[in-house]
């Protein structure tokens, strides 16, 4: 059987024993390290190669952010799952733009935290029902309403908006379709302007809500 190798990275034992715990109910997952902040973090990732790692946000020495980023800077292959207890707005913005490729909430029931892993694991995106409706709410304040006359992306579009919606940069996106970081950058402004969004994050939020991408 070929394990996903599952690093956690949360600065409270129980925490982390707790999510080792539930982990453990599905054979296919392995975890292979803990740390409890994000410098420690980042050390495994680099020893272990894992293929998801679950990390705070609030740690000392290095905050989940901060790990994430560098953790997909060098290891791009490596799939982050933020899992906090924080559903504000700021932090699900500053997470995804680090590279996260999925944020849930601490609360989040045993098989959810479960089929997140998998699901992630598996190349998709995953956020908390709870974050995405607060989240939206807040666009909805700022965003013009969707309108059915809006332009159609492109199915080259469809493709980048998946890769958006997954967290990847632009350079991950470019190798992945074959295709320069200029037309990428062409690709998600015209994104941008066809949705009625300004960044990234409104991008992958509006792409989850109507259902643009498989998660």
């Amino acid at each position: 059987m070929d394990y996903i190798k599952i690093i956690i990275v949360d600065d409270h034992p129980l925490i982390r024993e707790g999510i080792r715990k539930i982990l453990s109910l599905e054979p296919r997952i392995l975890v292979v390290g803990e740390a409890g902040d994000g410098l420690q973090g980042l050390e495994l990732a680099r020893k272990h190669s894992p293929d998801v790692i679950l990390m705070d946000i609030n740690m000392p020495r290095m905050n989940g952010i901060e790990a994430a980023r560098l953790i997909r800077q060098e290891m791009p292959e490596v799939q982050i799952i933020a899992l906090t207890i924080h559903d504000d707005q700021a932090y699900v913005v500053e997470t995804i733009r680090a590279g996260a490729n999925g944020y849930i909430l601490k609360d989040v029931d045993v098989q959810d935290l479960i089929r997140s892993v998998l699901s992630v694991a598996d190349g998709h995106s995953v956020i908390h029902p709870v974050v995405t409706g607060k989240v939206f709410g807040e666009l909805r304040r700022k965003t013009a309403a969707p309108s059915e006359e809006r332009e159609p992306l492109t199915d080259r579009e469809m493709e980048v908006l998946s890769h958006i919606a997954r967290g990847e940069p632009n350079k991950l996106i470019a190798g992945r379709l074959c295709i320069s970081e200029k037309t990428v950058k062409n690709h998600i402004s015209s994104i941008f302007r066809k949705l009625g969004v300004s960044d990234r994050t409104q991008a992958a939020l509006y792409a989850v809500k109507h259902r643009m991408v498989h998660l």
